[in-house]
């Protein structure tokens, strides 16, 4: 078993970073899991950007606490022709931070650009005709058949949300990162006072206009701005952040270690509480364009060698409210979720019997690359627990120790290993992302066009297509069981287990909403 090797006690012997505590109320200080290394939310799935995304772009629809689409940017829609036609109708006063309006033209090639990297987009853009711009402020979605999801999809919230930016940026391709952060947000970024692995900075926008009606939760509702600035401090060792907290040099420490919690919990200026109970799902990630795990005989044999627990306790401890096992392909307690297939998952763990069928699968000892983020620390203890694991099932894995920024360009390589290129890494994934097959991410099998993996399966394809034209749950549920079925024969990645990690915050900060750390809403109370 592997734990962490830090410990709460010594973490107040470490040296603290210089923070100095804003003397303004009108300033929130946060500590976020990691640094940000690309700035542009459709070109990566990463938990920052997305975060940094909120920040300085806002959606034509957001979600709230049920997950239901609410109107954000638009005034309101139309749908006519048995559902064929869309009209949205854009808000009066919204403007970029180059203080332009925001034109439906806008709109469209934002849509337009999203649309070709999300999965849910891509099931969007599938059914569509032509998007276009009737005039100034409507857009007009033209589709093939009815898509009554048009709203969940442009209000998704986790990897690749539709951020509405600037018609010239949005032309930009969508497999390049853009450079210029024009949003219509309701904070700017402050590029000048980036610091590298350090430090991250945002600025209200006065010019924000918020929406007159609703119930702030999640990303839905009015943005109420409360703070002038949010500064991000990049603080990877957890003692260190947790004590900046407790000092009140930070506001908010998105994810503590959860050897720290006690001593957070018993701190009576700080908060500590769970705002996404569907947590995160950890996962295992083939590349299946490189040998040894093109073959899907081998990721079939891995799957009798993982045990969750052994994950979910190394990263979160003993406490079982912190963690889950019998984690499918399907979020827990969701709709969709279903035992189909699980004992692959759940039943007697042999690795003898792995190891065989490692070797009736081909395998004779090729050289593994497993990329390992080791500056953040629950990336770290899931390689290290794979590391572990793959000495004992005779896989012959190299164990490389990157950092958190170098995983992020290097997923994306699809060039051999002596080029750059990888054969696995371990990850987490937002539990909404997983809630159905349109937002799920990693359950694709579209080849080259799905996300890093790039795993090839026609029959997990037309799976999902079933789905998004199923008359009902009940008939969507069926569907998912033979997606999940289908998913252990294929096996895209291994579920590691979910984790639920509460956040921490000085209790003078009031209004956090549930969901990703947003930055509307939350004000300081004294």
């Amino acid at each position: 078993m592997h734990r962490r090797s830090f410990l709460a006690g010594s973490a107040a012997t470490l040296a603290m970073p210089a923070i100095v505590r804003a003397q303004s109320a009108r300033v929130i200080r946060f500590i976020p899991e990691s640094d940000i290394v690309i700035f542009d939310p459709v070109v990566t799935p990463s938990a920052q950007t997305r975060e940094h995304a909120y920040l300085i772009y806002d959606t034509l629809f957001g979600l709230d606490d049920q997950y239901r689409p609410q109107l954000q940017m638009l005034e309101g829609y139309t749908v006519e022709n048995e559902g064929k036609l869309w009209r949205l109708t854009l808000r009066d006063g919204l403007k970029f931070h180059d203080g332009e309006r925001v034109l439906a033209r806008d709109c469209v090639a934002s849509i337009k650009r999203w649309g070709v990297r999300d999965t849910f987009g891509q099931a969007l853009m599938a059914a569509t005709d032509e998007i276009v711009a009737a005039n100034d402020k409507t857009i007009e979605v033209r589709l093939k058949r009815p898509f009554p999801l048009l709203p969940d999809a442009l209000g998704k919230t986790m990897a690749y949300m539709c951020p509405i930016m600037p018609e010239r940026i949005a032309k930009t391709d969508p497999f390049q990162a853009i450079t210029d952060p024009t949003g219509s947000g309701p904070y700017k970024y402050v590029a000048n006072e980036r610091v590298p692995g350090s430090r991250v900075v945002y600025q209200r926008f006065a010019d924000y206009v918020p929406r007159k009606d609703g119930v702030p939760q999640t990303t839905a509702g009015p943005k109420i701005t409360h703070f002038d600035r949010v500064e991000w401090s990049i603080i990877q060792e957890p003692g260190t952040a947790a004590l900046a907290l407790q000092r009140a040099e930070v506001d908010w420490l998105q994810t503590p270690n959860p050897d720290l919690l006690p001593a957070l919990r018993a701190n009576k200026n700080i908060v500590v509480k769970i705002i996404s109970p569907t947590g995160l799902v950890a996962y295992m990630r083939f590349n299946q364009l490189l040998p040894p795990f093109d073959n899907p005989a081998m990721r079939r044999a891995l799957l009798g060698a993982v045990t969750q627990s052994d994950y979910m306790i190394g990263i979160n401890g003993a406490d079982k409210t912190l963690w889950r096992d019998g984690v499918g392909y399907f979020l827990p307690g969701s709709p969709l979720a279903n035992d189909a297939g699980m004992a692959a998952l759940t039943g007697p763990r042999d690795l003898a019997k792995v190891k065989a069928d490692l070797a009736a699968a081909g395998y004779k000892g090729e050289k593994i690359a497993m990329m390992v983020a080791t500056d953040v620390s629950y990336l770290r203890i899931m390689g290290d627990i794979t590391a572990d694991l793959s000495k004992k099932i005779g896989l012959n894995v190299e164990y490389q120790a990157i950092d958190w920024t170098t995983v992020v360009q290097r997923r994306s390589k699809m060039d051999p290993i002596d080029q750059g290129g990888w054969n696995l890494f371990c990850i987490n994934d937002n539990g909404v992302n997983q809630l159905n097959p349109a937002s799920h991410l990693w359950l694709r099998g579209n080849g080259k066009a799905a996300a890093p993996g790039w795993p090839t399966s026609p029959a997990l394809e037309s799976l999902r297509d079933r789905w998004l034209q199923a008359a009902d749950l009940e008939a969507q549920k069926k569907i998912a069981v033979e997606m999940q079925l289908q998913a252990f024969q294929d096996v895209p990645y291994i579920p590691l287990g979910q984790s639920i990690a509460p956040t921490a915050h000085r209790s003078d900060i009031v209004g956090v909403l549930n969901g990703q750390p947003t930055f509307w809403n939350v004000r300081r109370s004294t």
